[in-house]
């Protein structure tokens, strides 16, 4: 990205030429493929081998990593698609609104329906059945009684087994 965060082409692309098919009597396939540009795709030989295979639509996921690592990826595109000569237009996948469970252990967090757990901004806290230490303070500030928090990272796919909604009973406000 260079000048106010736009992609900037190398050459002048006519507009003709990205419509036209390269073979006239041939219907231009209208199937897109998305490729989400990762650690395992961030080379610009691995994007090269994408788009050669039919890559069509680079999506960068801005829920990991910082942004000069997305920057390298970004310039990695750009060289791998002059390489191959193929324009790639570019998605991305903004955060939303997320809050991190902080844990410590790397370890598993088994939760159990039915069970209460205290959801605490004190990251000293190792996580547990009982307990999960978040990375954002004023949780308690927004959200009251009655309130449904959802847990986890896959709410639209229906078979995810890792994700959970809870409800908030009560709050405590610790003043400092």
């Amino acid at each position: 990205m260079q000048g106010g965060n736009h992609m900037l082409l190398e050459e002048p692309v006519r507009l003709a030429s990205v419509l036209a098919p390269a073979k006239p009597k041939v219907f231009p396939s209208l199937t897109k493929i998305v490729g989400t540009l990762g650690p395992n795709s961030h080379s610009v030989e691995v994007i090269e081998e994408c788009l050669t295979a039919g890559m069509s639509v680079a999506r960068f996921d801005f829920s990991w990593k910082d942004a000069t690592y997305h920057q390298e990826t970004l310039d990695n595109l750009r060289k791998a698609a002059q390489n191959v000569k193929k324009l790639c237009p570019i998605m991305l996948d903004t955060v939303g609104p997320e809050i991190q469970v902080h844990n410590s252990t790397g370890g598993a967090i088994e939760l159990i329906g039915g069970n209460h757990v205290t959801i605490t901004p004190d990251l000293s806290k190792a996580p547990s059945a009982d307990i999960l230490p978040i990375k954002f303070g004023d949780l308690a500030k927004v959200v009251k009684k009655g309130d449904t928090l959802f847990i986890g990272q896959y709410l639209f796919t229906g078979s995810e087994t890792t994700s959970l909604w809870l409800e908030v009973l009560r709050r405590l406000l610790v003043q400092k």
